[in-house]
């Protein structure tokens, strides 16, 4: 078979398919982007035929592009925006409603009904989750409670919970598997990290029946084999990790103490901490790294929600850029007299302040204030917010040391003036990696190793290398002058602050 591996990178915004070649190099890719549908403030949702048209399109131009045939391609391995919650009919595989995406913020009064029944201590202890409305446990509390008939259809055993990858799966397979792994079932509010089994007691508390749960398998497994009539030759899966977790495994981080962050629609920072189930005082969140033959590897996660999301808004609410590129060229041009501060809490705050009724501002503007100090504001927001989670990550945990080098990944990485003023703020050295597609080289490396053709471990991280290092340049004194403004704003923009 020549060592093909198809991945799947199923995210927020689009869903690409890559082949990668025996040498882990990319072959062909196909990608295609899809509705955003907004029906009301603070909430989020995809139309799930629309993501599995997607899926489907973008792996037959990938295979167009590479000269494949299906039967040339090993295996899959699949990676996804997780916490999106999608609930469907078994026997059909119709879902009964839109798929809530994990940027949705509508059940944030559920979150603080359970917060004040005492409930929040039980479900950070088992999951490493806070109860926001950030995870899917909640959305799926909502689609059993506002779906017509969906709660004792479920009882009956008639309906699919599933995130967007459990989802994918059950398409590929023709409904016949219905699994998912161990990264994304830690992200439902519902799987306890530390025995790695559903738990009876947080069911119980969202009310949600065991039977719409899927089959939790270990990232690198045999979930299935996808349908021969879809690209005409049959394919096993056998991989799947949720995105983030695809990138630590993708950026090679597999020592204790190793750190990556991806910078897409949202920002996501995780702290390898290997077999330690470090529980943060910080509000930061515990999660399943990654589980590879039984044996659980845990992280710490910083979770910002607005990234790459702040530049689009640039680009499509005011419109003062024309493309996402123009960014770093226009914030190079910034007053550097201006400290302009944009907290970008257009869907709430992450990471460490977990405030969901935050709303977006921006700060220190003058008449003298445009385009070009609103584009460093937005580039700058990413940096600070990075900045927050590692001073958590180093406060959490004893084994994190301030020599920390930073891995970094995501489409707004490609930005050499970004990724200089993210070394300037935190103060720490940037890698860039020469393979930027890092996300979907992780899920390909799980199917790929798992299928027998791809390296091990070892020989995977070996390979791993660097196109750039960015070291801090910026002067002790405007550093600290800038996050004190920073902090100052985020401090106004707090919905208790």
């Amino acid at each position: 078979m020549g060592g093909y591996i198809l991945a799947i990178d199923q995210g927020t915004t689009s869903t690409r398919a890559i082949v990668f070649d025996g040498a882990m190099q990319v072959a062909g890719t196909g990608q295609k982007e899809f509705r955003q549908i907004f029906p009301d403030s603070g909430w989020v949702e995809h139309d799930p035929e629309e993501i599995w048209e997607s899926v489907v399109w973008s792996i037959k131009q990938a295979l167009e592009k590479a000269n494949l045939k299906a039967s040339d391609i090993a295996a899959i391995g699949i990676t996804n925006q997780r916490e999106t919650t999608l609930l469907w009919e078994r026997d059909t595989g119709k879902p009964l409603h839109n798929a809530i995406v994990w940027q949705d913020r509508r059940t944030a009064k559920l979150c603080e009904k359970l917060k004040k029944e005492g409930h929040e201590k039980v479900f950070v202890k088992k999951t490493g989750l806070l109860l926001d409305p950030y995870f899917s446990g909640t959305k799926l509390s909502w689609l059993l409670s506002k779906v017509k008939g969906a709660r004792k259809r479920a009882e009956k055993g008639e309906l699919c919970f599933g995130t967007v990858d459990t989802f994918l799966i059950w398409r590929l397979t023709g409904g016949k598997s219905f699994v998912t792994d161990a990264t994304n079932a830690s992200r439902t509010l519902m799987f306890n990290i530390e025995k790695n089994v559903w738990d009876k007691q947080l069911l119980d508390i969202l009310d949600v029946p065991p039977s719409v749960l899927p089959e939790v398998l270990d990232c690198a497994a045999e979930f299935g084999v996808a349908d021969e009539e879809l690209f005409g030759a049959p394919i096993p899966i056998l991989g799947v990790a949720g995105d983030q977790h695809a990138a630590v495994i993708g950026q090679a981080c597999f020592e204790p103490g190793m750190l990556k962050s991806t910078y897409g629609t949202g920002c996501f920072a995780l702290l390898n901490t290997g077999k330690d189930m470090v529980r943060s005082k910080n509000r930061l969140l515990t999660t399943i790294a990654y589980r590879l033959d039984g044996k659980t590897t845990y992280a710490l996660e910083g979770s910002i929600f607005v990234a790459g999301a702040a530049v689009q808004w640039l680009r499509d609410g005011l419109k003062v850029i024309g493309s996402a590129s123009e960014t770093g060229v226009l914030a190079d041009q910034a007053d550097p007299s201006q400290d302009v501060y944009l907290v970008p809490a257009f869907v709430g705050l992450g990471a460490p302040w977990w405030d969901a009724d935050a709303r977006g501002a921006m700060f220190g503007l003058t008449r003298g204030t445009g385009p070009a100090e609103f584009a460093r504001a937005a580039l700058e927001a990413v940096c600070y917010q990075t900045g927050d989670l590692l001073d958590a990550m180093h406060k959490d945990w004893k084994n994190a040391n301030g020599d920390t080098v930073l891995r970094v990944d995501g489409g707004m990485v490609a930005s050499d003036w970004t990724m200089q003023r993210l070394s300037d703020l935190i103060d720490a050295p940037v890698d860039r990696p020469v393979i930027l597609e890092t996300t979907a080289l992780g899920a390909a490396w799980l199917a790929g190793s798992k299928a027998g053709v791809w390296p091990d471990i070892k020989a995977f991280s070996d390979a791993w290398s660097r196109d750039r290092r960015f070291e801090p340049q910026m002067e002790d004194e405007t550093r600290e002058r800038k996050i004190k403004g920073w902090r100052n704003a985020v401090r106004r923009t707090l919905s208790q602050g």
